[in-house]
């Protein structure tokens, strides 16, 4: 998208242009032929700007183009892809379609090119890379044991437009075939029909000996992980711990997939596989290396995840650990968006037109998805504020119940009845929360109901038996604890005690709950009344 929308740019201000010169050449030799009352103008012809056929109006186009050129043996073509100089001291012998088939063997054999998804493929080039506008490494080679970049230099060609091809600087520098080796490493081990036969122009040995490097590398790099990992536990005294080895384990995968592509990219170069070849097999190695870094940022999101989560508990502060749920839970989310548009670009996907449609789309977005951008706000909400946490036994608008879940869209309750009531966050958030959790001690608060045939002295006996009962209980607190005669009632004379239980623990409070009444009801018999029943 950015290309289309540079390109249509470029055609308007060449338009302009062209119009603004022919205003001018008709005002001095046109225009004085029309008679003086005609006021019309002369039409303006645009020439539009030319699609090069050979793609090499990006950088990765031009590479592309001359990896597929010299895979069908097309050194014509191939050398279409070169800046070729005027003059080259020592060197005029060579024709462009020999200087294109030396540059593969200079690949091949001593050098390197960036796998395609990681080149500019944008008309104006990288232009973070400090090389200028007009120039873009993709690549290197040793050439007489000094390394070189291989560069891409953009020019205006008459009737081509601005196009990129492999620089004159680049080409300046390709050594003579004879400076090269004969035989690569692989030639000289690979059976000769495997060199003989070819497919997609190169010897189908190439392919074999590709598919074995990736296999031996990763046999190696798991080697050599598992022999690290065996060496900290052997000679680090803490990675015998269990949250450093967990820390460890997170990082065996990932670091055994980067060792691979490392491995194997050092490799294939070194024993000179085909450069048509690795870039064939460049895009794979570029996902191989996204795929072990996700992986690694998932795993460890994980494992300090854990971590929290323990020393949460372990200071007490369990309420805190619906935030770090919800914390892990965005995370990974992050990591999903974030490996799924990478992968796209990997395959080539433009992933710029849909992130260009998404911030487009956006108000149309937030104004169809309200109720989930509300839902997400209340799950904030509820994460920083914490009315309640996951565990806590609440009541929300009339449901009791356990906090199961607190999700991105809404929390689960667990209702006595073992059923689940889920509750949007954007609603919850602006309900009120009863939270039983938050009691630092039960309230025990009955009221006797005494026959009307009761005397003011055994309500006198009655008062004063049940205050010793609550002072003498280890499990009342004191403050307050109280026993009064609260009145004339329409069946009973009442009797109010308040008292509060020390304990958090539900099963605790129903024993002394239990214990307490059966205790007042030995005292009511002994005061010689009862309970009074309705009349």
């Amino acid at each position: 998208m950015p290309f289309l929308i540079l390109f249509s740019t470029r055609i308007h201000s060449r338009i302009v242009s062209l119009m603004l010169a022919g205003m001018l050449a008709a005002g001095s030799h046109g225009w004085a032929q029309l008679p003086t009352g005609n006021k019309a103008k002369p039409e303006t012809t645009a020439r539009p700007v030319p699609v090069d056929s050979l793609g090499r109006q990006t950088p990765r186009g031009t590479v592309q183009g001359f990896i597929k050129a010299v895979g069908n043996e097309n050194y014509a073509r191939a050398a279409r892809y070169l800046d070729l100089p005027v003059r080259m001291s020592g060197k005029a012998r060579r024709t462009g379609p020999q200087l294109a088939q030396a540059l593969q063997q200079l690949l091949d054999q001593q050098g390197s090119l960036v796998p395609e998804s990681l080149i500019s493929n944008d008309s104006t080039g990288k232009v973070s890379d400090k090389l200028g506008s007009d120039l873009d490494q993709v690549g290197e080679a040793t050439v007489n044991e000094q390394t070189i970049p291989i560069l891409l230099e953009r020019k205006n060609i008459p009737g081509q437009g601005m196009i990129w091809r492999f620089s004159v600087q680049t080409v300046q520098q390709i050594p003579e075939q004879s400076a090269l080796m004969e035989q690569s490493v692989v030639n000289r081990f690979l059976p000769k029909y495997l060199i003989e036969k070819k497919w997609g122009g190169v010897p189908v040995g190439h392919w074999f000996a590709i598919l074995v490097l990736l296999m031996v590398a990763y046999a190696l790099a798991r080697l050599l992980v598992t022999l690290a990992v065996w060496l900290l536990g052997a000679f680090w005294h803490k990675a015998r711990q269990e949250r450093i080895s967990q820390l460890i384990q997170a990082f065996v995968p990932p670091v055994r997939l980067f060792l691979t592509v490392v491995l194997f990219t050092a490799a294939s170069g070194a024993i000179g596989v085909s450069i048509v070849v690795r870039q064939s097999f460049g895009e794979i190695i570029v996902l191989i290396g996204l795929v072990a870094f996700l992986l690694l940022m998932w795993r460890l999101v994980d494992v300090f995840s854990k971590y929290a989560q323990v020393r949460l508990l372990e200071n007490g502060q369990a309420g805190r650990l619906s935030a770090v749920l919800f914390l892990r839970r965005g995370v990974k989310l992050v990591l999903i968006a974030f490996g799924s548009i990478s992968i796209l670009n990997v395959f080539g996907w433009d992933v710029t037109t849909g992130l260009a449609a998404l911030g487009i789309g956006g108000l149309a977005l937030a104004l169809g998805a309200q109720k989930t951008i509300e839902n997400f706000v209340g799950s904030i909400t509820i994460i920083a504020d914490q009315p309640l946490r996951v565990g806590d036994f609440c009541k929300v608008d009339g449901v009791a119940g356990t906090v199961e879940q607190i999700g991105i869209r809404s929390t689960r309750l667990r209702t006595p009845n073992r059923t689940v009531v889920v509750i949007p966050n954007g609603q919850l958030a602006a309900l009120k929360i009863e939270n039983f959790a938050f009691r630092d001690r039960m309230l025990f608060n009955p009221t006797l109901g005494l026959r009307y045939e009761t005397t003011p002295d055994q309500i006198r006996y009655l008062l004063g038996q049940l205050r010793l009962l609550l002072q003498n209980h280890p499990q009342i607190n004191p403050d307050p604890a109280r026993v009064r005669f609260t009145g004339l009632g329409d069946n009973s004379l009442n009797v109010e005690v308040f008292a509060y239980v020390d304990t958090t623990d539900f099963n605790e409070f129903l024993a002394v709950q239990e214990e307490l009444v059966l205790r007042m009801l030995d005292i009511l018999d002994e005061s010689g009344t009862g309970v009074a029943f309705p009349s």
